[in-house]
């Protein structure tokens, strides 16, 4: 479903229209930002910012004006083999365990052959730690929404939740082993994960026409 505010006809192919809007020269790359959130320059990792990528904005929830208004893990509106990368930044925690094995197939099928999807997420075993220490409910860190805890990390975000964005509930987690082994189980020729600094989890999903190359400036590939 696409957003109505957007200036993309019901009927349009997102894609195409991302790269018809585009101002100045014509785009080389589409980075389907999913869960977007509101718009803001620092939620778009670094990779792809720039004049040679177009951002295209999904989420499940209106009121943040997306491009698109669609569910992680149903892109039906995306067309196969159509975007250069997904960028997820702790989307993936948000979905029931049948929706995440579904989404990432979705990822798989919308990437060219030499996509790739960047994710990020929490990463559960670091914060288990920090519960098994009996830290419950200390900071883990500072977010732009405030303080985040181990019971945050479980749960979502209590402040966001009570005020009644439910869609910030989590409901599922991950560790760098498991988060890999769901990227190759739903299609990617190859995972990679590593550890992030503020007990977060990254992953790339790599399509077999990849070119990891030019991605060792962003990432440890």
């Amino acid at each position: 479903m696409l957003s109505q505010p957007a200036d993309l006809r019901p009927e349009a192919d997102p894609v195409q229209a991302c790269h018809e809007t585009a101002p100045g020269a014509v785009l080389e790359r589409v980075c389907l930002h999913v869960g977007c959130g509101h718009r803001h320059a620092d939620k778009l990792h670094p990779a792809f910012r720039g004049t040679a990528w177009r951002e295209l904005r999904l989420d499940i929830d209106p009121s943040v004006s997306p491009d698109v208004v669609a569910s992680i893990a149903d892109l039906g509106c995306i067309a196969d083999g159509s975007v250069d990368a997904v960028w997820s930044s702790h989307n993936l925690e948000h979905l029931y365990e049948h929706e995440v094995r579904r989404a990432l197939r979705e990822f798989v099928r919308v990437l060219k052959p030499s996509g790739f999807l960047l994710c990020t997420t929490p990463d559960l075993v670091r914060v288990a730690a920090e519960i098994a220490a009996g830290r419950l409910e200390d900071t883990l860190y500072l977010a732009p929404a405030g303080p985040v805890t181990p019971v945050d990390v479980l749960f979502g975000l209590r402040s966001a939740v009570s005020a009644g964005n439910a869609f910030m509930a989590h409901r599922t987690g991950f560790s760098a082993e498991r988060l890999g082994r769901l990227l190759l189980e739903a299609g990617f020729e190859e995972a990679r994960t590593w550890e992030g600094r503020v007990f977060d989890l990254w992953g790339l999903g790599l399509k077999p026409g990849t070119d990891t190359a030019e991605l060792t400036a962003f990432f440890p590939v």
